[in-house]
């Protein structure tokens, strides 16, 4: 079988669960696709807390003193893949470092200390949010994936992206192409 290719680059888009998905670690999970070309893709998971890890905990751990305009943003499972490394989504007002990662949508993904510190010392990005860990795709798997109906595609939005609302992330994804969460079946199907 060859392989299938998806016309579109998919970065700075979001993945939306379908409610088959047999992957435990991905049910009801809204991704943001941070990078996509034919060697694969790479994306964060912006609706689950990462279990038993906060931001003050993380800085502690790190060594990151915190002052008392520290910003408290809330720490997200990622993914599966190199689940200690932590990659900061945020709004691209701010660049501290030049090894950031453009992200389609007014986006950067940054993965070094400074963002930390600036965050913890009350400054950096308007908006951010820190995942441990990443969801990444070898060639044509996210393409296969599509295409078995595990995942539905829409545009990414600040208001999704950003908010503290995790438990309500993926049906307001859902909500923003139109899909009644309550009436999408589990079972998939091909006309």
């Amino acid at each position: 079988m060859g392989r299938v290719e998806i016309a579109e680059d998919l970065a700075g888009r979001m993945l939306i669960a379908m409610p088959g998905m047999g992957d435990l670690r991905f049910q009801r999970s809204v991704i943001l696709i941070c990078a996509h070309s034919p060697e694969g893709a790479m994306g964060l998971i912006v609706n689950k807390p990462a279990a038993e890890m906060s931001f003050a905990g993380l800085l502690e751990q790190l060594g990151i003193g915190s002052t008392d305009r520290g910003r408290d943003i809330r720490v997200r499972f990622g993914g599966p893949v190199e689940r200690g490394r932590g990659f900061v989504l945020h709004s691209d007002d701010w660049s501290g470092d030049e090894t950031a990662m453009d992200v389609p949508g007014n986006l950067r993904l940054t993965a070094t200390l400074d963002i930390l510190r600036a965050l913890a010392g009350g400054e950096g990005p308007a908006q951010a949010l820190l995942a441990l860990g990443y969801s990444g795709w070898g060639p044509g798997q996210l393409e296969d994936e599509i295409l078995r109906n595990d995942w539905l595609i829409c545009d990414a939005g600040a208001e999704i992206l950003f908010s503290d609302m995790d438990s309500a992330k993926w049906a307001g994804a859902l909500r923003r192409i139109g899909v009644d969460p309550v009436t999408l079946s589990g079972a998939a199907g091909r006309a």
